[in-house]
């Protein structure tokens, strides 16, 4: 116990709070692999209350979601947030859509290019930072199969590797 009050010290003393950690609810793990990642952008989501309580759970799927510009303005279409379990009628619905918060600069950047052909705005992660709901979404050009599968495999050659290189180090450990 007195272990971790040291490092929460520790840690407020180097000017970090526990709120300034970032506490994931939702991630896209999908996104990765079928898209290829260009830019990345972290803006604020408008949420109402029910959303709020609900991602506080710990609850959301980003599975099926995309974003769009309409108007001037980036709306999040498609990310499942259940209704709260103690909700009453002011409950929210789950797959609505629901604004983002973005600077107009960025805007006007993301506008240009998906004005070109095969980019398209994912969400990667949902995550609460210093108590404010955000969501990390990512310009993204489709990937081909073969892409798909070339990844995979530089995945796999990275792992054994990786995989090679500690059991050497272990034997080398284990002879000292």
């Amino acid at each position: 116990m007195a272990k971790m009050k040291t490092t929460r010290t520790k840690a407020k003393a180097q000017g970090k709070d526990d709120k300034d950690a970032r506490k994931l609810i939702a991630q896209n793990k999908k996104a990765r692999h079928d898209y290829l990642v260009l830019d990345t952008y972290e803006c604020g989501i408008a949420l109402t209350g029910t959303e709020v309580k609900s991602l506080r759970q710990g609850r959301a799927s980003l599975v099926d979601g995309f974003a769009q510009i309409d108007g001037g303005e980036v709306w999040l279409h498609n990310v499942h947030i259940p209704e709260y379990a103690q909700g009453t009628w002011t409950n929210h619905a789950a797959r609505r859509k629901r604004k983002l918060l973005l600077h107009r600069a960025e805007i006007d950047k993301l506008t240009g290019k998906l004005q070109e052909t095969g980019y398209t705005l994912v969400p990667l992660q949902l995550y609460f930072y210093r108590g404010r709901a955000k969501v990390e979404i990512a310009l993204a050009k489709g990937k081909k199969e073969y892409d798909k599968r070339q990844t995979l495999r530089e995945k796999q050659d990275r792992r054994e590797t990786e995989r090679a290189v500690s059991a050497v180090r272990r034997r080398q450990r284990a002879t000292v």
